[in-house]
């Protein structure tokens, strides 16, 4: 049987799409744009003054108040065996309650085409291989969604499944950008660490990336 849900932990996982815009105190519809440049979303100066632990609070505590999240992505993963790198276009809608949609495009003749698509409806999650016209279903009331994802549309509690400590290495984000790091606290063969760029504006995601246990890092900005 083929694992739909380790596929799209390994396709999606480390995507936290970062708003434009603070999030209101009533539940909204947030959009963002396709790639973020150094620093963007951010506010100035470093933000070591407030600790992982409420940092990470404070993420959930956004994505909790939001009930649409639509947005474009980047992706880039990185293969330290082949030392070799690909980017990937894409864009997602996540609805509350577990209602989402990733589709990864490319451009063709001067078009740009859908190829592969992640569809849930909160009770099955879909897979959609569009130059093969083939379809994987899951029953997610069987599987449950990683917390790395589910925690985009306010489920799942990252400081239950993670530990966490502030980064102060430079190596992601910009400077002055407050940047968690995240290690599953059993050990995950799909990923060692996962690294969130936070804005400290509203403690929306602004980058996302995560290393897995061979050392390949898979970026979303």
């Amino acid at each position: 049987m083929i694992d739909l849900i380790g596929i799209l932990t390994r396709t999606l996982l480390g995507l936290a799409p970062a708003p434009v815009t603070q999030a209101p105190k009533a539940p909204s519809i947030v959009s963002v744009p396709l790639v973020y440049g150094p620093g963007a979303g951010s506010a100035a100066g470093p933000a070591a003054t407030i600790s992982s632990a409420d940092a990470v609070d404070k993420v959930q505590q956004f994505y909790a108040t939001i009930k649409q999240v639509s947005a474009q992505f980047r992706q880039t993963v990185t293969y330290e065996t082949f030392g070799s790198t690909k980017t990937s276009d894409g864009s997602l809608f996540i609805m509350k309650p577990g209602k989402m949609r990733w589709d990864y495009v490319e451009k063709r003749k001067n078009k740009v085409e859908v190829t592969k698509s992640f569809i849930s409806n909160g009770t099955y999650l879909y897979m959609v291989e569009h130059d093969n016209k083939q379809v994987m279903k899951k029953n997610l009331q069987q599987d449950l969604m990683p917390v790395a994802v589910s925690f985009l549309y306010g489920k799942g509690d990252l400081k239950a499944e993670f530990n966490s400590e502030l980064d102060t290495t430079g190596k992601y984000g910009a400077k002055g950008d407050l940047v968690l790091k995240l290690t599953p606290k059993k050990p995950s063969a799909q990923y060692k660490n996962l690294f969130l760029v936070v804005a400290t504006t509203d403690y929306h995601v602004t980058q996302s990336i995560i290393v897995d246990a061979t050392n390949n890092v898979n970026h979303f900005r």
